[in-house]
């Protein structure tokens, strides 16, 4: 959805007395935002609003569950988006036989200090890219409950704090069904955002394909330049946190995830963590629009990915073909917007 209030400049007297620049300054930010959209467009066709909320869910210090078919470059953006921030990153290849000590780490016997020692896991990184993540089974899916929600890592009695940032971002394939375990609720809860990506339009079908044969023998990688730091990251997720959210709208939110609770055709409605989640991803959107408060444009932007794999459909209506996605548009459209 395009947004054209970041350059609205109104005009008043001189005398007025009003002032409309913002508060914040987000210039830094919004810079980076463009330069690692450019980045990633190098590479990456289309697909605008997917690398829109990959970046808002980063700046809202958020997890990331991306969902598409096999070959819509899920994988490949997010290993271009970790190239353009200069952290430690990760990758995790899930596999049925994968236990929990292949991610988290293990305690190893040092037979020359007579101790056992900690060998840390993958998951101690910044950024973890967790490739095909419904395919582990439910004891390994368990291992990241905690270090999802609380960014630690308790071990044998130990515990061990994450270093910041720290962010998951995780690919699925919604249509094979062969050796996949379904995602356990209380982990699809502690996604920030759930991405579709969809099949690209024939003008960038052509375009995908004009670029891959003009490549030759480079690598898609080879020519991403890193933006920015993780203490830039860090910076800007401290600052959108101070983006202003008027009271009217905290309500608005209250009422679309209340909505989820009461509506007739879901079985699952989502709980408080989605209304704090679309509060953090609301500040992100304003913030990545130049803005320093929240609308309830953002409000509505924020929704749809951040509830739609919180909330279950009534089988009977999931028979009928009815989507989670199609349900929250419904409320949101039938809830009055604040003035």
């Amino acid at each position: 959805m395009e947004n054209n209030e970041t350059n609205f400049e109104p005009t008043l007297p001189e005398n007025s007395g009003i002032n409309f620049k913002s508060r914040l300054d987000l210039a830094p930010l919004l810079e980076g935002v463009e330069k690692i959209k450019k980045e990633i467009e190098t590479v990456i066709v289309g697909q605008h609003k997917m690398i829109d909320q990959l970046l808002v869910a980063i700046l809202s210090n958020g997890h990331i569950l991306i969902e598409g078919v096999p070959g819509v470059a899920k994988t490949i953006t997010a290993k271009i988006l970790a190239k353009t921030i200069s952290v430690d990153f990760s990758r995790i290849q899930f596999t049925p036989d994968l236990m929990p000590s292949d991610i988290l780490g293990t305690s190893v016997f040092d037979l020359k200090k007579s101790e056992f020692e900690f060998k840390k896991g993958p998951v101690f990184s910044n950024l973890v890219l967790i490739d095909e993540i419904n395919r582990a089974p439910a004891k390994t899916q368990a291992a990241l409950f905690e270090v999802m929600e609380e960014r630690q890592i308790t071990i044998d009695g130990t515990t061990y704090i994450l270093d910041k940032p720290f962010i998951v971002l995780a690919t699925q394939n919604p249509i094979e069904q062969e050796g996949t375990y379904r995602l356990p609720e209380a982990q699809l809860d502690r996604f920030l955002f759930k991405i579709n990506v969809d099949y690209p339009i024939l003008e960038e079908e052509i375009n995908i394909i004009q670029r891959e044969h003009s490549l030759q023998n480079n690598g898609k990688l080879d020519n991403i330049q890193s933006i920015l730091s993780g203490d830039d990251i860090k910076q800007y997720q401290d600052l959108v946190k101070q983006i202003i959210v008027e009271p009217n709208l905290l309500e608005y939110i209250a009422k679309l995830v209340v909505n989820t609770r009461e509506n007739a055709f879901l079985y699952l409605g989502a709980s408080p963590r989605a209304s704090i989640a679309i509060l953090n991803a609301a500040k992100g959107f304003a913030a990545i629009r130049g803005r320093d408060f929240v609308t309830p444009e953002d409000i509505k932007d924020a929704s749809i990915p951040v509830l739609q794999h919180r909330v279950i459909v009534t089988p009977e209506r999931e028979m009928e073909g009815l989507t989670s996605v199609e349900i929250i548009k419904q409320i949101i459209e039938n809830i009055e917007i604040p003035r």
